[in-house]
């Protein structure tokens, strides 16, 4: 059964190629050491008639977006080896200056998620 790392961020526009350089970076070295898959996805179409929108819930600025992604890992115990090394490579340690990060580190939100139905 595979298992998923789920992020949500907010991010303000004007930083977003910076996170998108970071990004790319991270995704890299992720799938070096054996992600099956990475996703970084912005906002496009947020203004939905439904439920409760992302803007509303994260409560958007007009200057900010948000970030949804996602690490796919073959299982709980790949992610769990994958992601120590990942925090040990330099590549990750000398891109995650927590004074100069793309987005508010405080307002991120994460899990590990057990996967439920794939189709």
């Amino acid at each position: 059964m595979s298992y998923v790392d789920g992020f949500l961020l907010i991010v303000p526009t004007k930083k977003l190629p910076a996170y998108k350089k970071l990004a790319r970076i991270a995704g890299k070295v992720w799938k070096e050491y054996g992600a099956l898959d990475y996703r970084e996805c912005v906002g496009d179409d947020l203004a939905i008639p439904f439920g409760l929108p992302y803007p509303k819930l994260l409560k958007l600025k007009k200057n900010e977006t948000v970030v949804f992604s996602w690490i796919l890992y073959k299982s709980k115990a790949d992610r769990k080896r994958i992601n120590a090394k990942v925090m040990q490579d330099p590549r990750i340690m000398n891109s995650c200056d927590p004074k100069n990060m793309p987005f508010d580190i405080k307002k991120m939100s994460c899990g590990g998620f057990k996967t439920l139905i794939t189709i």
